[in-house]
């Protein structure tokens, strides 16, 4: 079921446990602007949109489709809530700019021994945007706790490259 940017913006309010005065406050509009988008009657000008974005905590694309961004940000995890690294998956999506996608997903276990046998992307992959990741330092911060979106990178030809690790 497909909701309204004015029942999404009421949700993520309510979800940040924010009142209709409070965000508009934030947002620098009257109250009555606020429940006039989440009845519909209004939207909120365009300008407005990635501070209203970042106060609800979703990207000003979440906010207007509903849909979810499919690489998460990246966080930063405590040590007491960190997955094991054997349990976590690294992965990489190649988006050329004719259209195809190519995701590849590989358990973290797996670049621990490509490491350790001294490989790199560029051992297995013809791509030369990949060819400049470097996976010691992405281990290194998924050892510090960094999850999500690790690394994007746009090819000279126009292909984009999204890692990211869960």
């Amino acid at each position: 079921m497909n909701t309204t940017l004015g029942k999404r913006i009421a949700a993520l309010r309510r979800e940040k446990e924010l009142k209709q005065e409070e965000l508009a406050e934030k947002i620098g509009v009257s109250s009555q602007a606020v429940s006039k988008w989440e009845n519909d009657q209004t939207c909120p000008d365009i300008t407005l949109l990635p501070l209203l974005a970042k106060i609800l905590g979703v990207s000003i694309d979440e906010l207007l489709t509903g849909k979810k961004d499919e690489a998460p940000v990246v966080k930063l995890v405590p040590e007491n809530e960190r997955k094991n690294i054997g349990d976590m998956m690294l992965r990489i999506v190649v988006t050329s700019t004719d259209g195809d996608v190519a995701r590849v997903n590989l358990p973290l276990a797996i670049i621990e021994v490509v490491l350790e046998r001294g490989l790199n992307l560029s051992s297995l992959s013809k791509n030369e945007a990949l060819k400049t990741i470097d996976l010691n330092m992405i281990m290194n911060m998924v050892r510090q706790g960094a999850i999500g979106n690790i690394v994007e990178i746009e090819s000279p030809d126009g292909d984009t490259i999204s890692i990211f690790v869960e």
